[in-house]
């Protein structure tokens, strides 16, 4: 029996995709024109998408696989994140990111193998440092109240026997070249990614064993005993979909009533002249996590492909259950991130931000993916509830397991969660959400 699935709005992403629009212009793939059979199609060219449809080539032999993404590769939310892959608790909902006990050694055993996956990703497709550095991360603290955080955590990750370094003022100077930072909680597992090249070259890599078509945004899915995805140019028919979009699964009319959609804001600087470069001092490369969950996100990259010495602010979150941000919502963050990039680097003052944008999140009330088999031979690899490079990673790796395999030990163990919580109803869930979050960032104080 055929069921015809009506795609009823398409994501919107506000302003420039940064950690795209700072590399050289890419290797355009053609737009899907015409009527074409395959095996496997992915549906989203993010993270999700590039591990599902790597995982499957793996998997399937010779079938045939195609991909298609709705944009640009990197011009949607894998191109807009601040580029870590967290391998340790991080759990936006939390006070300290900390969750139960037992829950958080299964996400850091399945957050590992995920890195692990994108590590061998990164080596055989011959990516450079600057792509993907295993260099850790560090969780920082600038005022009392996010010192407690970091305590709190730290005694977290010492019940989970991980290993830490505290950093202490000097050291944290030393390193980012600012005075904010009171404290740091340095853990070596994550990992530093620039974002966009690491999708644009693993979609090089994988060219040779997947058809990838961007521009190609499905408006219509019938399911049946031969699956048909309809595309503004042209027709795909297969045995077997994976939806690797995260949010945008809604409006294909699955999980109704129990996603949360929310944008996160960031702005990057143009690039620093060298004499910036000396009046900010410290290391290169570094990334910062804020002790509290609700604060800033802070990231400097070096040159890389003629992209320049910058440094991006993330902070400001928003529910937006149309899955569109507001021209406000961007006003605001703006406004916030001048702020605290005036907090962090008085000696770049003048420095103008080069790049706004917001990027989609989808998260759950209970924080658990939106996965599994939604119709015969089609698969849902979504909500990643913030981390969208790891837990995408991963959820893309569990789809085409579960897809081919039906069982295997590490997906039975990513198995193991509830299914997403239904949501309260609205005004309540927005003007509640919303509400909350305010409260949070103005708790969040000068960590924000």
């Amino acid at each position: 029996m055929t069921k015809t699935i009506t795609v009823r709005r398409l994501p919107v992403d506000p302003g420039p995709a940064a950690w795209n629009s700072i590399l050289p212009p890419a290797a355009e793939y053609p737009r899907l024109n015409g009527d074409m059979t395959a095996d496997w199609v992915v549906v989203g060219g993010g993270f999700t998408g590039i591990a599902a449809a790597r995982r499957l080539s793996q998997l399937v032999g010779n079938e045939s696989i195609v991909l298609l993404e709705a944009k640009r590769l990197a011009e949607g939310p894998a191109g807009r994140n601040s580029g870590f892959m967290i391998d340790l608790p991080h759990d936006l909902s939390s006070e300290t990111y900390a969750g139960a006990h037992e829950q958080d050694l299964q996400q850091i055993r399945l957050n590992r193998e995920a890195i692990r996956f994108a590590a061998e990703m990164a080596t055989e497709y011959g990516m450079p440092k600057a792509v993907f550095n295993p260099c850790g991360k560090v969780t920082a603290a600038g005022s009392s109240r996010g010192e407690q955080h970091i305590a709190s955590y730290q005694q977290h990750l010492s019940s989970l026997g991980e290993s830490f370094r505290l950093m202490d003022h000097a050291e944290m100077k030393d390193w980012t070249g600012s005075e904010f930072y009171h404290h740091g909680l340095f853990t070596p597992g994550a990992v530093m990614i620039q974002p966009a090249a690491f999708i644009r070259r693993a979609a090089e890599g994988l060219s040779s064993r997947v058809r990838i078509y961007e521009n190609s945004p499905v408006t219509r899915m019938d399911t049946g005993a031969e699956h048909k995805l309809v595309t503004p140019g042209g027709v795909v028919r297969a045995k077997g979909v994976i939806l690797a979009v995260n949010g945008h699964v809604q409006s294909f009319g699955f999980f109704p009533k129990r996603l949360l959609h929310v944008f996160t804001y960031a702005s990057m600087t143009r690039a620093l002249t060298p004499g910036e470069v000396k009046r900010l001092g410290g290391a290169s490369d570094w990334g910062i996590l804020p002790a509290d969950p609700m604060g800033t996100t802070v990231r400097r990259s070096s040159d890389f492909m003629g992209s320049g010495n910058r440094i991006v602010i993330r902070n400001h979150a928003t529910l937006n259950q149309s899955i569109e941000a507001t021209p406000q919502n961007m006003n605001r963050a703006a406004r916030l991130q001048d702020r605290s990039f005036a907090s962090r680097f008085p000696m770049l003052k003048g420095v103008e931000m080069e790049y706004r944008w917001g990027g989609r999140l989808c998260l759950s009330l209970n924080s658990v993916p939106a996965f599994g088999e939604v119709e015969p031979r089609v698969w849902a690899a979504a909500c990643q509830n913030g981390l969208g490079t790891v837990k995408g990673t991963l959820s893309g790796m569990m789809a085409a397991e579960q897809a081919v395999l039906g069982s295997s030990e590490r997906l039975t163990e990513f198995l193991n969660h509830q299914q997403p919580r239904k949501l309260p109803p609205e005004p309540f869930l927005s003007a509640g959400a919303n509400m909350t979050m305010r409260w949070k960032e103005w708790q969040a104080g000068i960590e924000l």
